[in-house]
């Protein structure tokens, strides 16, 4: 699945690497976590044989072939999944926290601030983010048509309805995200695990026909695949990189299950079914060639196709719901660290903070899936357009694991460092493989282009805000002078807190010029508050608030959250009202903020086209009150124009 898989499946909060782990108990997080990390890598069984075999690579389902085809396959599994994944990069946890912006935040806190380093390392977390919303467009309909392209197995006559039934099934499940996942995630565990089981089944049954098919285990298989087939060889790796997507959700999903379930949950149960079932799939190749149409499900004997399209059905539903949720977790946390405007986010459990509702993602991607089903309308086509953002991510990984190594692992920075050059000869291969399509067809391109899209919208944002934030400081008062001229002649005050939001600690907020200019007077205590999120995942108690009192009931506040939280600014301030002196009366607070007008200008900045980017994402993003839920009903707001 790619960058931060699942991330939000479960709460994001709540489900803090620690004492919430224990409770759980240890079997119930298991199950938990095959449910929800899994689906991506679990559902690939569905295609990856099959692709190896598109006409396009030329290869025939002989025995070396077929033999060097699964040890590159194991051997991926092992390397990438296992090694990198599984038992080195979740070393690498930030505070309990995966995931490639969790990672970039934990590389970035060890490095300069401002430095170049610090920069690249932004850089290229943004990116990788940014891939992993083209590898969420292209999840949900290539498992879905895998899935549903059994009915062709059943009969041709179905082939027409592929495309329609697996529609319908996509929308559906978009459809479904308003209401939540809370109750069908307890669901997940059982039906992903009778699916492995199942694959481990009749990956036994098949292997029992034609045991030589073991064989392929040794790497000398995958050696002699290389040697045989010469530079081309390293293009297949386009399709057995198939085997390994899915992999960094097992790193997404840390702070949901922690290191423990993760790792019994893959080796002792998802890692032995996947290559069960690979190698009876290659089995079936051995006894018949023509299964090379469809190795998953002419590997399932007749009597059970029909059975096994729906359980595959479900199980693509739940690899499909993973990458969704997934999606509105990587939002949050790029709204949080500043990469995204603010957008519309519901809750859709009161018991899980995690369990999120991002409407305009949801369309977003649903817009995107029902194109890319209409477009491809199968998964041999889609595959095209499959691995490059996940390779892409998998080597950021890389790179980023490295930094965190050198950085932060004076001990373990000796194995970890040549590890590391070990994954990035991998993933450069992976890599290369995959960008060789962008030569075959227009297919390749899609996921980069969407890369490429939410990339310039990420950094455009991230500009923006920080011209704008320079054009407020040039035009701003500072406090320092202010404070005492308005002593020399001080408006009317009247009874009540006013709290008036503020980006700068320094300058003095807009809303509060205004509301002097016009409506003459100050409020019995004013607040000046600033609202930071921190790079790591929660901010700590002793953390969370700093009141500073800058004389005759002035205060200066700074809240803080976690790139991870939810921020709830009324309730931050009412659990912390002892401090400092601060009694935080609701019903007796108004909150004053600013809400800018940004103009474009052709001399400064941002080139034009992105200062009119900005201006257009400003415009539609959510206010910055709603996002801090702060109270409509306690809340003036009052207007500005800046010019960048």
């Amino acid at each position: 699945m790619g960058a931060m898989g699942s991330s939000s499946s479960v709460s994001a909060s709540g489900a803090h690497s620690g004492p919430g782990h224990a409770q759980a108990g240890l079997a119930g997080l298991v199950v938990g976590a095959i449910g929800v990390v899994f689906g991506d890598i679990g559902t690939s069984p569905l295609y990856t044989i099959k692709e190896m075999f598109h006409p396009h690579f030329g290869l025939t389902p002989d025995a070396a072939t077929v033999k060097g085809l699964l040890s590159l396959g194991f051997w991926s599994l092992i390397l990438v999944v296992t090694l990198k994944y599984v038992i080195v990069i979740m070393r690498a946890d930030n505070e309990g926290e995966g995931g490639i912006m969790a990672l970039t935040a934990l590389a970035q806190r060890s490095l300069q601030k401002g430095s170049r380093l610090s920069y690249v390392v932004g850089i290229l977390g943004i990116f990788g983010a940014a891939l992993f919303f083209g590898d969420g467009m292209i999840t949900p309909p290539i498992t879905v048509l895998g899935a549903v392209e059994g009915l062709e197995v059943i009969s041709p006559l179905f082939k027409q309805w592929v495309v329609p039934i697996s529609l319908v099934i996509l929308g559906g499940l978009f459809a479904f995200q308003r209401f939540g996942t809370a109750k069908v995630g307890k669901a997940f565990g059982p039906i992903m695990i009778a699916w492995f089981v199942v694959l481990a089944v009749f990956g036994i049954y098949n292997i029992a026909h034609n045991p030589i098919v073991l064989k392929a285990m040794n790497p000398y298989w995958a050696w002699h695949f290389f040697a045989t087939h010469s530079w081309h060889a390293v293009l297949i790796l386009g399709a057995v990189v198939l085997t390994v997507t899915g992999g960094e959700a097992l790193y997404a999903d840390l702070g949901h299950f922690g290191k423990t379930p993760i790792r019994w949950g893959w080796f002792g149960f998802v890692l032995p079914a996947l290559v069960l079932n690979y190698y009876g799939q290659g089995a079936i190749l051995l006894r018949d060639p023509s299964a090379v149409a469809n190795p998953f499900y002419m590997s399932i004997p007749g009597w059970a196709q029909l059975p096994m399209l729906v359980l595959a059905t479900t199980a693509a539903a739940v690899a499909s719901q993973a990458v969704i949720t997934g999606a509105f977790s990587v939002t949050r946390q790029a709204i949080q660290l500043g990469y995204l405007p603010r957008l519309a986010i519901r809750y859709t459990s009161r018991e899980t903070i995690g369990q999120i509702y991002v409407p305009s993602i949801n369309w977003m991607l649903f817009g995107a899936v029902v194109i890319l089903v209409l477009a491809f309308q199968s998964t041999t086509a889609l595959a095209t357009a499959y691995g490059l953002s996940v390779t892409g991510t998998m080597l950021i990984d890389t790179l980023l694991l490295a930094v965190v190594a050198y950085t932060r692992w004076p001990q373990a920075r000796r194995w970890v460092l040549p590890l590391c050059a070990l994954f990035f000869l991998i993933d450069c291969a992976f890599l290369f493989a995959n960008g060789a399509k962008l030569f075959s067809g227009i297919g390749a391109w899609v996921p980069l282009f969407i890369g490429i899209t939410a990339f310039t919208l990420m950094r455009t944002w991230r500009r923006g805000r920080q011209l704008l934030h320079e054009e407020i400081q040039k035009e701003g008062i500072h406090l320092d002078t202010f404070l005492p001229g308005l002593l020399l002649a001080p408006p009317t005050r009247v009874p009540g807190t006013a709290i008036f939001l503020t980006a700068d600690k320094g300058v003095v907020p807009h809303a509060l010029l205004h509301n002097l200019k016009h409506n003459k007077v100050l409020h019995e205590r004013n607040v000046f508050l600033t609202v930071e999120t921190l790079n790591v995942p929660y901010a700590p108690k002793e953390k969370r608030l700093k009141i500073e009192s800058i004389g005759n009931d002035f205060y200066r506040v700074l809240v803080r959250f976690g790139f991870m939280e939810t921020p709830d600014v009324p309730l931050a301030l009412m659990r912390s009202c002892d401090q400092g002196g601060i009694h935080f009366d609701p019903m007796d607070t108004t909150y004053f903020a600013s809400r800018e007008t940004v103009v474009a200008s052709k001399h400064r900045g941002m080139p034009f086209w992105r200062d009119k980017l900005f201006a257009l994402m400003h415009r539609n993003a959510a206010p910055a009150t709603n996002f801090f839920r702060i109270p409509g009903n306690r809340l003036v707001e009052l207007g500005a124009q800046v010019e960048i």
